[in-house]
């Protein structure tokens, strides 16, 4: 393959990655949320979660942020299946699918997509292990936001994806995200 179609097939991988700002997180249609949150707003703090509690959990916080960052992008081939359908659908796993969308791009590129999915599916480190926390505290956070917006339904998720959490770190954030206002932040520039 030549330089030029490594290129197209690069950009055509980052193009893909843009469907991620617009497909919704299916998971909380079922909780009656009726306009949930983006992939790509999901990721984007699951990467930020996954810093933080690296840095806590002395894990090193750019490698947990890169995992957290690609976790969900096989998303655009596969959509977000909610637990539920995962019941009854069979889908490919997302290895294979990473490997499918990267085919055409630069093959360091490639390599590095895949080395990065192929960690985050796979690995024991205290990286995957803090990035694996880092999705389930984001989801648990954004279920509390969904909860002050008055979705009942949400209390399930929180309480559910809460009690999934491995880290004491990713715990004691939790258990402070209970007592607290999503509008907490800023009452230090209001008082």
């Amino acid at each position: 393959m030549s330089d030029d179609q490594h290129a197209k097939g690069t950009v055509g991988y980052l193009m893909e990655m843009g469907a991620l700002k617009r497909g919704k997180r299916s998971g909380w249609w079922i909780a009656g949320v009726k306009d949930p949150e983006t992939i790509a707003e999901h990721s984007f703090r699951v990467a930020v979660v996954g810093a933080v509690l690296a840095m806590m959990e002395g894990a090193d916080p750019a490698k947990v942020a890169l995992l957290c960052t690609f976790h969900d992008t096989q998303e655009t081939r596969v959509g977000d299946i909610p637990w539920i359908g995962r019941r009854y659908l069979t889908a490919a796993k997302n290895e294979d699918v990473t490997r499918d969308q990267v085919a055409d791009a630069h093959p360091e590129v490639a390599s590095g997509i895949q080395a990065v999915i192929d960690e985050y599916e796979n690995g024991d480190s205290l990286e995957v292990l803090v990035a694996h926390d880092a999705d389930k505290l984001e989801c648990m956070i954004q279920g509390l936001e969904y909860l002050e917006q008055g979705y009942r339904n949400a209390r399930e998720w929180v309480d559910s994806t809460r009690a999934k959490l491995k880290t004491p770190s990713a715990i004691e954030l939790a258990d402070a995200a209970q007592n607290m206002s999503s509008a907490e932040w800023q009452r230090t520039y209001l008082q």
